[in-house]
């Protein structure tokens, strides 16, 4: 394969890392943008790219999407084949409480790289949607044609108004677009407020987990080399083909409940769980299932590692790692 230039947002993030050490090793080049935001600890990213900074063919800007003159700097400066857009403001309970900023950061630093791709004549494209867009669809397992004009949060809304607006340039500027609705995505380097990586945190320290409703809400818990591997297929894809516009659900296709998931990472923590059974959050849905026929026929992706896989790499990840997730 011909080394490729890939513009990767959100690169120091949890999955961008990942992604970005992926191309990597692949052969390819990545310039990659962060703005190192305090929603986290911004140690935890530093971390991500402590090793990815010192390869020659990666390259960092530390700086904002909603800033249009730094986005266009990076376009200016380099030769640009395909945009991986993953940044975002994420998590479906704080966008309830500051709507505005989650607007603000997922609807136009999106629509900044869409400007620039136009502007720059970058053809190819593959950005981050979610799960979330489903909302509480009744009918299971989630696909693609379903309507999902019913978000429950604005997160959500963000992300459906991004595939809006990706089809815009789509048909206006013949630009090859992927939409990837991501499914819980887990694995090394997740972000500390996510359950997983909390759950694990808490039982370790013998600290009780708190339990939102009755355990029997789920998730279609994906690894993150799974939606790694899927997020370059997409990218070849869209390379490869002409008049492309596309949603694709990443999901693992397996939904696994709450209850099974604090078991899982109990049994392979080796420990007890103590739980704290809570309300249901307003924002929340009650399970997602990804049907990935759409995305196996397309794009040839095929999840492989299975929850209980998962969880045991993710905790053997976390043990070596976990002074950065000291709250």
């Amino acid at each position: 394969m011909n080394m490729l230039t890939y513009f990767v947002t959100g690169g120091a993030g949890f999955i961008g890392s990942t992604l970005s050490e992926k191309l990597l090793s692949l052969g390819n080049k990545v310039i990659a943008i962060d703005n190192f935001c305090d929603f986290y600890n911004p140690a935890i990213k530093e971390n991500n790219v402590k090793e990815l900074i010192l390869n020659p063919n990666f390259k960092l800007y530390r700086a904002d999407i909603r800033d249009r003159e730094a986005v266009k700097k990076i376009f200016n400066e380099n030769k640009i084949d395909v945009v991986m857009s993953l940044a975002a403001m994420a998590g479906v309970r704080p966008s309830i409480e500051n709507p505005c900023l989650y607007q603000e950061v997922n609807c136009l630093g999106l629509q900044n790289i869409l400007e620039e791709m136009k502007l720059h004549n970058v053809k190819n494209g593959v950005l981050a949607s979610s799960s979330s867009v489903y909302g509480n669809c009744k009918e299971v397992p989630f696909r693609e044609d379903m309507i999902v004009d019913y978000a429950i949060s604005p997160y959500a809304a963000t992300k459906k108004a991004n595939e809006v607006m990706a089809h815009v340039y789509h048909k206006l500027y013949d630009m090859n677009i992927i939409m990837l609705r991501f499914f819980t995505v887990y694995g090394p380097k997740q972000r500390p407020d996510l359950a997983i990586n909390k759950f694990t945190r808490l039982m370790l320290e013998d600290k009780e987990i708190p339990m939102f409703g009755d355990g029997t809400t789920s998730r279609d818990y994906t690894y993150v080399d799974d939606i790694v591997d899927g997020i370059i297929k997409s990218c070849e894809y869209t390379l490869n083909n002409k008049n492309v516009y596309e949603i694709l659900n990443l999901g693992n296709s397996s939904p696994i409940s709450l209850k099974e998931m604090i078991n899982v990472i109990g049994k392979t923590l080796g420990v007890e769980p103590k739980i704290k059974q809570l309300p249901m959050q307003p924002g929340d849905v009650d399970r997602t299932y990804a049907d990935i026929s759409k995305a196996k026929e397309l794009i040839r992706y095929e999840p492989k590692i299975t929850f209980e896989d998962g969880i045991r790499k993710f905790v053997e990840w976390y043990k070596e790692n976990k002074d950065l997730y000291k709250m």
